[in-house]
């Protein structure tokens, strides 16, 4: 089973962070440039929240508030869910799926050392399965 730690083996190591008092806007353009779903939001090297474009659909959008100077600290979720290097895929699937998450902080003595959405884990899972049929076949072929 392949777990979180090697699952970071195989991703860029750049976490897309903001501070708490940076703008909405200035998230934004950090996924879009980014191309990610998620920003966490960090005071030094301390996770405080996250911040997802469901956040930004939901706090900022519907609620009328203008990007350019809506802080991060007023729209972003202290109440996240992090897991540890050691979790494996299939828990990290079952975790995002009971808790309607996308997108797990990933911590090494309450330091961040990466981030994982829920395409990072069906990429996994679906490379493990192609794997096993590989191996499958070559066992029946001999």
């Amino acid at each position: 089973m392949t777990n979180v730690q090697q699952l970071l083996n195989m991703k860029s190591q750049d976490i897309c962070r903001v501070a708490p008092d940076d703008t909405v806007l200035d998230a934004i353009r950090i996924m879009a440039e980014r191309d990610v779903g998620s920003v966490l939001v960090m005071s030094d090297d301390r996770l405080l929240g996250i911040f997802t474009e469901r956040h930004y659909s939901r706090n900022v959008f519907l609620e009328g508030k203008s990007s350019p100077i809506t802080l991060i600290g007023e729209v972003m979720t202290d109440k996240f869910i992090a897991v540890r290097p050691e979790r494996t895929v299939e828990e990290c699937m079952a975790l995002m799926t009971e808790k309607r998450v996308r997108h797990l902080p990933v911590l090494r003595d309450e330091r961040v050392i990466g981030v994982i959405s829920v395409g990072d884990l069906v990429k996994s899972i679906i490379a493990d399965q192609q794997f096993t049929i590989e191996q499958l076949e070559h066992f029946i072929h001999g």
